[in-house]
């Protein structure tokens, strides 16, 4: 690469740089060579849909590529969680019932998407959501799991309804 190419494109001289280090760090992370060579590449992918100006900027590269590998670390955790929570829920299910593979792939994609939203929900208001979306408990029953009152329940279901809205479509108009 040349001296002028090297310099107009940073996030190939991040990559150039750091893409050996980042994948060993994450090998050591995982135990497993091909996930973390997965995961390197995502990095640099999310960087890639980001700012360059950001990555211009920066005095500790590997302490950014760091910090995005961690939270692409966080959501490989819990996309495998959540494949292990379904497939235990289908090893349950008669086999007649059993999903195809295209319909297993689509209710991961669901649940990883329905937990992004709660994950910026307070406890409380995740937990009464989930108590009754999932669990299907009355109002009374959450309040009383949750040690709050009737009425904290049903606005800590309007509030998690509204912020779900707001994820999935924007503020209302």
């Amino acid at each position: 690469m040349s001296t002028a190419a090297r310099r107009a494109d940073p996030i190939a001289n991040l990559y150039s740089d750091h893409h050996g280090w980042l994948q060993g760090w994450l090998r050591g992370k995982l135990g497993c060579s091909q996930q973390a060579a997965d995961l390197a590449q995502d990095t640099f992918v999310r960087l890639l849909a980001g700012r360059r100006e950001q990555v211009e900027a920066l005095r500790e590269p590997r302490a950014y590529l760091t910090t995005v590998a961690r939270g692409l670390l966080i959501d490989h955790y819990r996309r495998r969680e959540l494949e292990r929570a379904w497939l235990e829920a289908l090893a349950h299910m008669p086999e007649a019932e059993t999903p195809s593979p295209e319909a297993r792939h689509l209710v991961i994609e669901s649940l990883l998407e329905v937990d992004r939203m709660l994950d910026g929900l307070a406890p409380r208001m995740r937990a009464a959501w989930l108590y009754s979306r999932l669990d299907g408990l009355p109002h009374a029953e959450i309040a009383a799991r949750l040690g709050v009152s009737v009425s904290s329940v049903r606005q800590y279901l309007a509030e998690a309804a509204r912020h779900c809205y707001r994820l999935r479509f924007g503020s209302p108009a």
